[in-house]
């Protein structure tokens, strides 16, 4: 197989796009509380979308267009078109709309196809949200019932994700194909497996502090707690025994997503006309610098590291940035590894020495190089398509200071985002607050 990759030559934008406007969901089990069992799709989104409008400080009469991304719409939401099935719940109706889906990496395409349309000159306010059912199913025949997803049904759904013609049928667990980047990592950096067990498990450790002072995340008590409850005086001991057992060669039960259900929404306007949407709100505008994009069909070597170099390789040419100027880091990391890794290949973390930053808990929140500092996929949660505009949200909140328990140390001015999901599909991108 031809490993070369392709280069794509990306261009500035025609005009400057910024972030006005951010909403989203807690991220939660729906079904398993009385206070949201019964929520729908259209509630789901509509939340996220008008808290967006709230704090960009629009009305749905001035937002001339939305996206609508759902990670696995046939599986979730039971409709064809799930983008027009959402409209009314936020005062858009009978306004176009396209419907997206990357899988995992839906929420940063989702930032991808909103700042286009603006960029474009077609449109100067968009909207951009994402809705995902990841732990429930929608009820057939009922209105808006829900039922538990069993992980039989989820891992039939994950099978969609990849070429079955041509190669094998991946039957393998997910956790086992995605050790991947583990193996990669402990084999190119020279560390011993207990070395990256220990890495690892410290990367659970520190998204889980992050997400234990946020209070839109999923689950937030800390791993310290827990193995205080499970009788062990050391948080490693507990990480290594028998609750958190290993799923493959390295992968623990620890460092995999927490499927969930959540909705996440942005609004973005043309920079030039800032003032013009945002009316009398005191926050700072965040501009959109650039994106890269990247994708690999799952049978390519290493895909999630050769498509992570090629977006991030994009992103940095096009904008000019330099990795030093990366203040804070956001990865897609339901595979928990996915931090590690791309944080290194973005240069947020230095080569082979980003294991020793994330050991030492600089990575979390109150640390001085900080990543997901809303949590992550382990420990904020993962649904699915939300979870990128999920991150967009919390990287929103830290640039403006508004972060409470969670605030970084600093007031950071530039940050990247990187996506990933579909088997696999890569998006990369770099928001500055504006002056």
């Amino acid at each position: 197989m031809d490993s070369v990759m392709n280069e794509t030559k990306v261009h500035p934008y025609s005009r400057g796009v910024s972030i006005i406007g951010v909403g989203c969901t807690p991220f939660m089990y729906t079904v398993d509380n009385p206070e949201t069992n019964g929520l729908t799709e259209g509630e789901m989104f509509g939340y996220a979308a008008l808290q967006a409008m709230e704090d960009a400080g629009v009305n749905p009469q001035k937002v001339d267009f939305y996206f609508h991304g759902e990670a696995s719409p046939l599986n979730g939401s039971n409709y064809l078109t799930p983008n027009i099935q959402v409209a009314n719940w936020f005062g858009m109706k009978g306004k176009a709309s396209i419907h997206h889906s990357e899988a995992c990496c839906t929420g940063y395409y989702a930032v991808e196809e909103a700042v286009n349309a603006v960029a474009s000159g077609k449109y100067n306010c968009v909207l951009s949200g994402c809705v995902e059912f990841g732990d429930s199913l929608a009820v057939p025949g009922h209105p808006y019932k829900r039922e538990k997803m069993t992980m039989d049904k989820f891992l039939k759904t994950t099978s969609w994700l990849y070429d079955r013609n041509y190669t094998r049928s991946l039957m393998a667990g997910q956790e086992l194909i995605y050790d991947d980047a583990a193996e990669w990592y402990k084999r190119t950096r020279g560390l011993t497996d207990q070395q990256m067990d220990d890495t690892l498990n410290r990367m659970c450790i520190n998204n889980r502090r992050n997400a234990s002072v946020n209070p839109l995340a999923l689950e937030r008590r800390t791993y310290e707690d827990i193995a205080k409850e499970k009788g062990f005086d050391n948080v490693m001991d507990y990480m290594r025994s028998p609750y958190n057992p290993q799923m493959g060669d390295f992968l623990r039960a620890s460092g995999v997503e927490l499927k969930c259900d959540g909705a996440a929404a942005v609004i973005v306007c043309a920079t030039e006309l800032v003032d013009r949407y945002m009316g009398n709100k005191n926050h700072k505008a965040v501009e959109v610098l650039g994106t890269g994009c990247a994708a690999c069909e799952a049978t390519t070597p290493h895909f999630e590291v050769s498509a992570t170099k090629e977006a991030v390789r994009q992103v940095y040419e096009v904008t000019g940035v330099k990795p030093e100027e990366i203040d804070i880091f956001y990865a897609n990391d339901f595979i928990i590894t996915s931090h590690l890794i791309s944080a290194e290949i973005a240069g947020y973390l230095p080569y082979g020495e980003g294991w020793k930053y994330i050991c030492e808990g600089r990575t979390a929140y109150d640390g001085d190089k900080p990543i997901n500092t809303n949590g992550g996929r382990t420990s904020f949660g993962h649904a699915h398509a939300a979870s990128g505009l999920a991150d967009l949200y919390e990287a929103v909140r830290q640039m403006r200071g508004e972060a409470g328990a969670g605030q970084v140390k600093f007031l950071p001015k530039t940050a990247m985002l990187r996506g990933y999901g579909g088997a696999q599909n890569i998006c990369t991108y770099i928001i500055r607050t504006a002056e």
